[in-house]
Formats: structure tokens, sequence, C-alpha cells
């Protein structure tokens, strides 16, 4: 498994609540602005995606470059935060 950001285990460690999209790993004030104008604002709008695209990785990727135009690592990383959150949580 690669190295992970702070902010990828600041995320993992505790259940997801309310939290703003901004905080997923990946996801930076850009990308939270382009997320939230679509409709996306709280991390667990993100992982309903997640889990309608059935935690498929490319999918999920795919869909990042799409709705918030995404470069492959930070949508790589966003998947990787909400799969690890997943795994800890459900």
């Amino acid at each position: 498994m690669s190295s992970t950001s702070q902010k990828h285990k600041n995320f993992v460690s505790e259940p997801m609540g309310d939290k703003s999209v901004n905080e997923l790993a990946g996801i930076g004030e850009v990308l939270s602005k382009r997320l939230e104008a679509k409709g996306f604002d709280k991390a667990y709008v993100v992982l309903g995606q997640f889990l309608v695209l059935k935690k498929h990785k490319e999918l999920f990727i795919d869909w990042m470059k799409d709705i918030c135009q995404a470069n492959s690592k930070q949508a790589s990383e966003c998947y990787q935060c909400i799969s690890d959150w997943c795994d800890e949580f459900l």
C-alpha cells in the first residue's frame, strides 16, 4: 500500500458525520468548489456516488474526472480515502 497523506489518515480515523467534501484526501479548494456546484457538498454525498458505482475504482476515477475535472492522482487519492473509510466503518 502506498503512503497516505495526513488528510487521508484524519478522514479514515473517525466516522464521516457531516464532514465537508474538502476533507476528503485529494480534494482541495478548487475541486471542492466544483463538486459543491454539482451538489456534492458533503463527504457522505461523494460516498453515496462511490457506493452507486459499486466501489469500482476505474468508474469512480472516471466519474471524478468528469464531474470536477480531477486529475488521475487527485481522483485516486479520493477513491483510496473513501475505500479505506468503508473498510474501517462499513
